[in-house]
């Protein structure tokens, strides 16, 4: 049976209403990377993160599903083979759609981590930085998200997942950011089928055999479609 793998990104959370780092207007244009997304920022000014990625949180809470989200969700559901959504995304989205093998390779915003023993539990709407961890008690609690310099979540499941797959599939992804941004050529070298959906040209364009432009609540529903006819 076809085993495919899918790479997400925010380009597919952003029809939802959810904003990407090149947004002009969006909340990463209102702070510098180093300062909200790296630990070397966090240990500078835990407050600034924390309300930075408070906001994050609510604006990821009032966000719904798109088109792109629910049909790799019916992909899932209908595909007799394996599907696997590896995802960039620290919202919820491709669970509220449906889907549930869903690997967030860097982290979910409606999750904690206490930066100082590595206890993980749900998170509160706010989260602040007299909070104390539920396990050691210190209060070094941080949401629990993959920063810039740190290793993504789930590389034991993502390498073998691209050695095994039959089509490996980029959606909204800007192809700048690695590991991730490697796959589509990884998973090429080891015979599978790529295959990007994006609404522009990415770095990684070149890595794929087969290209699909447009918005993913348009092109995605469509390759679903196709994908299940066989």
């Amino acid at each position: 049976m076809t085993k495919i793998v899918i790479l997400t990104g925010a380009g597919i959370s952003a029809e939802s209403g959810l904003g990407t780092f090149r947004d002009e207007d969006g909340l990463w244009a209102q702070h510098r990377i180093e300062d909200v997304a790296t630990p070397e920022g966090f240990a500078r000014n835990p407050a600034l993160v924390q309300a930075f990625y408070n906001a994050r949180r609510a604006q990821a809470a009032e966000a719904r599903p798109n088109p792109a989200h629910v049909a790799l969700a019916r992909l899932e559901a209908e595909h007799e083979g394996e599907v696997l959504v590896i995802t960039q995304n620290v919202d919820g989205l491709h669970e509220a759609a449906g889907s549930r093998n869903v690997l967030h390779m860097h982290g979910q915003l409606d999750r904690a981590l206490c930066h100082a023993c590595g206890h993980r539990w749900p998170a509160p709407d706010e989260m602040r930085i007299e909070d104390a961890c539920p396990d050691c008690g210190r209060c070094q609690t941080r949401p629990d998200v993959v920063w810039f310099g740190e290793i993504p979540y789930g590389m034991d499941r993502i390498d073998p997942a691209l050695v095994e797959a039959d089509i490996f599939a980029a959606i909204g992804t800007s192809g700048n950011v690695y590991p991730a941004a490697a796959y589509g050529q990884h998973a090429r070298r080891m015979g599978a089928h790529t295959v990007e959906l994006n609404l522009e040209v990415s770095t990684a364009s070149r890595d794929f055999a087969e290209h699909r432009r447009g918005p993913a609540s348009e092109v995605v529903p469509l390759w679903v479609e196709e994908i299940l006819k066989g």
